[in-house]
């Protein structure tokens, strides 16, 4: 089969002809219908995140067709519509157990540890497959498995209660379904941050204030916005160290910052006047967990989570298609969820 492979950190993805995986008793194989191009795979690309073994297929946010299952698997049966979640966990141990899967010791996140979606097919144990509701499409099932999964999980984190006001650094992927989640679980006013016009008016039409910083700090424009008060929940989702101490400024007496964004950087913090004398929080975001992963499919097959307008466009299963798309998510481009089409 086709598929697209980091060899070497710094160096272009290549197309390679690998093997069909083959299932395991538990485990099934999924024919790739659609894989999302996330701005963590520019990461891996660029060797900002460590990928391991190499060579390795990237693409974490995919959905498919069952293709075999394994004897053990009763639940899923050829031809079903399936999306993934990203982590390939072994289910027994304590994390595992406490719903915690994303600390499990011999845990592998597909695209990062074990081979990807940019292929025509994926293997994945049957605990983390999951079959898309009639409706969903196989690109908004695709996305939905890295970014809408992540700011839901972010919002659990960050305790989110209705009637609370939300700001979201960054109206990409993940921030798009960020502030719609926000909305379905009863927040008030929601405020997005981004300097790119077009992503702040994405940002409007599903029901957030839009900030944009290149004509104001945000920061204070968010005070004024809330009458001094700042927000109960900030979502870092952009990986830069002056948003993640934007975030943390616009923080509400007992508010709380969810940081998801990567970066190897620090950023300051003033300790009493902007964590302790608020009793606010910074709370760090990993991954997502499977059982997040029905509330999510439920949202988006009733339409209140909508993400056909997210998908900026598809791609080829082709090396220099991806390539592209990557070095536009590196100059921080116009593409809100680029996916690759086998």
């Amino acid at each position: 089969m086709k598929a697209v492979r980091l060899v070497q950190p710094g160096r272009p993805l290549e197309l390679h002809g690998v093997p069909v995986p083959s299932p395991g008793s538990r485990d099934v194989l999924v024919r790739v219908k659609a894989a999302g191009i996330c701005h963590s795979d520019a990461h891996y690309r660029a060797g900002k995140s460590r990928v391991h073994p190499l060579p390795m297929t990237l693409g974490h946010e995919v959905a498919g067709v069952v293709e075999q299952t394994g004897g053990e698997v009763k639940n899923l049966k050829r031809g079903d519509r399936v999306c993934l979640h990203y982590l390939a966990t072994c289910g027994e141990c304590g994390f595992c157990r406490q719903g915690e899967e994303q600390f499990c010791a011999t845990g592998q996140m597909i695209g990062k540890y074990r081979d990807g979606g940019f292929a025509e097919f994926i293997l994945m144990p049957a605990r983390s497959v999951f079959k898309l509701p009639e409706g969903v499409s196989f690109q908004q099932g695709a996305i939905m498995m890295c970014s809408s999964a992540t700011s839901l999980h972010a919002l659990n984190k960050a305790r989110l209660r209705p009637g609370e006001s939300v700001a979201v650094f960054g109206a990409g992927g993940l921030g798009q379904s960020a502030i719609q989640l926000a909305k379905a679980l009863g927040a008030g006013p929601v405020f997005a941050v981004d300097l790119n016009p077009g992503k702040l008016e994405l940002a409007a039409r599903v029901g957030a204030v839009p900030v944009n910083p290149t004509k104001s700090d945000p920061v204070t424009a968010i005070q004024e916005l809330t009458q001094g008060r700042g927000v109960d929940v900030a979502l870092e989702l952009i990986g830069l160290p002056l948003t993640m101490q934007q975030a943390v400024r616009s923080l509400a007496i007992k508010g709380r910052a969810a940081l998801v964004g990567i970066t190897q950087d620090s950023f300051p913090v003033a300790p009493y006047h902007e964590v302790i004398n608020k009793e606010a929080e910074i709370i760090g975001v990993s991954d997502h967990l499977g059982v997040e992963l029905p509330l999510l499919l439920d949202l988006a097959s009733k339409r209140k989570l909508g993400l056909s307008n997210l998908v900026t466009r598809s791609v080829p299963l082709e090396a220099k298609a991806i390539n592209d798309t990557l070095d536009g998510l590196e100059r921080f481009g116009n593409d809100v969820r680029v996916v690759v089409e086998p």
